[in-house]
């Protein structure tokens, strides 16, 4: 296995989207200006079978950079050997022509990152290579290991040594050491022992093997390269980014495999489990041209706003959104309603994406640094203010400001999705129970800590009708989660565990530890 392009630093640099650090609210020296208001995703993973496999790779993983922008890698098969570059940045800060072209070959994986299990930081960047007795392995994964815990420690009292702090290297020792006669025996037995979320590509001498969980929490889908070729993708958008104009969504425990001459084989694990799509990937997370269980997320969007004005109508003169997952939900709030929609806030889509940290004056302003007030749209009117979701509230308050300031005579805050009152476990970081605002309070109790002259939410029937999908994880929304989850459990769980460990104090691990 061939790792000379292999970048580790062991310490992160820039890491775009969260840092751990965040949740005191103040970024450590040279990271962006957080925005803990809104939930965020695992990751974007793709897969390559084509000439010049890593630039393809790389077009893919920049149109799922929204999933995540903590660290990107990609890793290629050339020749029987494993060819890898990853780092800590956004992936256009990771990738350059020199280390592209030194990622040879003609199948490559790629995957860009949010952490919900581990840190954010260069020991834990995708995809992971191991060396195995079946020869070189990579891996990148979106989702989340339910029972992590378990299987780490079943892998740690086998004697077996881990290198980071998230649920993703599991999967890949775990693959390394199931028995099986090629790689889709292998990965169908393994599945049998995971529980969670998991959308997978994997890189081996055979060839590029995609898998879906059978729960099917996150989208994988793959398609055929006009030019010559195939590709997977965690959305289809990706792939149309990548060259397919044919595509197809990957079913729920489904495993594919693509060598260079194609699908090579296709098998389905035997683990029967109902069925629980994400619900926030069509509220929030997916690219509004992006196609899930066969439906487009902008039609979808604006069903939701369809439906909320049905719900919830209001006495006003423009709906505006908050750019820019909520446009479509605002566009559907507009035509139910027979209120105008407008622009009332312009959005810096830059920030955040920057070394530079804002001076303490700047960082009270907040919201100011994101979001530009149109003067000549808010004043005097009364707005309906449309929103996709409230998870802490730190965003849509100062958002509410900002339109008062504007002239804005009246603030009606309506949201395309129902109250967010549980954390997730399958890959999404919204924070604990104690973090959401809407845990313990009333609809007019959280208008009154937001500014806003009235407030309400989507009906979580509402929800389900807009989405239109049978087997929905709505467990966000109503504590109904659809596998076994250790609340006790944190994304540095991993990590608490070792420092503890080395510092002789076992008993400082906290809650959720094996």
């Amino acid at each position: 296995m061939n790792l000379d392009c292999e970048r580790f630093s062991h310490e992160p640099r820039h890491c775009g989207g969260s840092a751990n650090g965040w949740r005191s609210g103040k970024p450590r020296p040279g990271e962006p200006y957080p925005d803990d208001s809104q939930p965020r995703e695992s990751c974007g993973i793709v897969a390559v079978i084509a000439d010049e496999a890593a630039r393809v790779a790389f077009f893919g993983l920049f149109a799922l950079q929204h999933r995540g922008q903590e660290s990107a890698g990609i890793a290629t098969l050339d020749k029987g050997s494993i060819h890898m570059h990853k780092d800590v940045g956004l992936v256009s800060q990771v990738f350059r022509d020199q280390n592209l072209s030194a990622l040879a070959g003609s199948i490559a994986i790629g995957h860009t990152r949010y952490s919900t299990t581990g840190k954010s930081s260069a020991r834990n960047a995708q995809p992971f290579v191991i060396d195995t007795q079946y020869g070189p392995l990579a891996l990148g994964h979106n989702g989340n290991i339910a029972n992590a815990p378990a299987l780490r420690k079943t892998l740690l009292s086998r004697g077996l040594g881990l290198m980071t702090g998230s649920d993703s290297e599991l999967l890949a020792m775990m693959l390394a050491g199931t028995q099986g006669s090629d790689w889709i025996e292998r990965i169908e037995a393994a599945m049998k022992e995971w529980v969670g979320a998991y959308s997978l590509v994997i890189l081996a001498a055979e060839g590029v093997y995609a898998v879906r969980d059978p729960w099917g929490f996150r989208p994988l889908a793959w398609g055929r390269i006009d030019a010559g070729g195939f590709a997977v993708a965690s959305e289809t958008s990706a792939l149309r980014v990548m060259g397919c104009s044919f595509y197809e969504e990957i079913a729920p425990g489904e495993i594919l495999h693509f060598d260079t001459k194609g699908l090579v084989q296709r098998a389905r694990a035997d683990i029967d489990v109902p069925h629980a799509a994400c619900s926030f990937e069509y509220v929030y997370f997916s690219r509004p041209d992006s196609v899930w269980n066969g439906k487009n997320i902008h039609a979808v969007r604006r069903r939701l706003g369809e439906i909320l004005a049905e719900e919830a109508p209001a006495a006003a003169d423009i709906v505006i959104p908050v750019p820019d997952s909520s446009i479509a939900a605002a566009i559907g709030y507009a035509r139910q309603s027979g209120i105008p929609f407008g622009e009332g806030l312009v959005k810096n889509r830059y920030i955040g994406r920057t070394f530079i940290e804002p001076t303490k004056a700047l960082r009270r302003q907040g919201v100011a640094l994101k979001f530009s007030p149109l003067r000549e749209t808010l004043e005097g009117a009364r707005i309906v203010l449309v929103d996709d979701s409230i998870v802490r509230g730190t965003t849509t308050a100062p958002l509410v400001k900002l339109c008062r300031q504007a002239g804005a005579r009246e603030v009606h805050l309506r949201i395309a999705s129902p109250r967010i009152l549980h954390p997730c476990y399958m890959g999404v970081d919204m924070g604990t129970p104690n973090e959401l605002i809407a845990v313990g309070k009333g609809e007019d109790e959280i208008a009154r800590l937001l500014g806003a002259d009235s407030l309400a939410y989507l009906s979580i029937e509402g929800l389900s009708e807009a989405i239109g999908v049978k087997g929905l994880c709505r467990a966000c929304f109503d504590g109904q989660y659809p596998i076994p989850v250790d609340e006790g459990f944190t994304k540095e769980s991993f990590e608490t565990e070792r420092s503890a460990e080395a510092s002789g104090h076992p008993e400082t691990i906290g809650r959720g530890q094996v």
